[in-house]
């Protein structure tokens, strides 16, 4: 018996793969775009790297 005609079960399961396939590739999208944006904007960004931040210390010779 030679399997060449799909049935209904198969049908659903390849809409069900690719629907899911759709989504995934959507939030691969998703992801990608935001690190290209963080890495375009990364001279504004400063992260928790253990080592004080300039921006955070206070100005020299300034008196609290």
């Amino acid at each position: 018996m030679a399997i060449t005609r799909d049935s209904d079960l198969h049908i659903r399961r390849f809409s069900r793969n690719a629907g899911l396939g759709a989504v995934l590739l959507g939030f691969v999208a998703i992801v990608f775009g935001l690190t290209v944006v963080k890495v375009e904007n990364g001279s504004k960004m400063e992260a928790y790297d253990h080592q004080p931040r300039a921006s955070v210390l206070p100005a020299e010779g300034a008196s609290q």
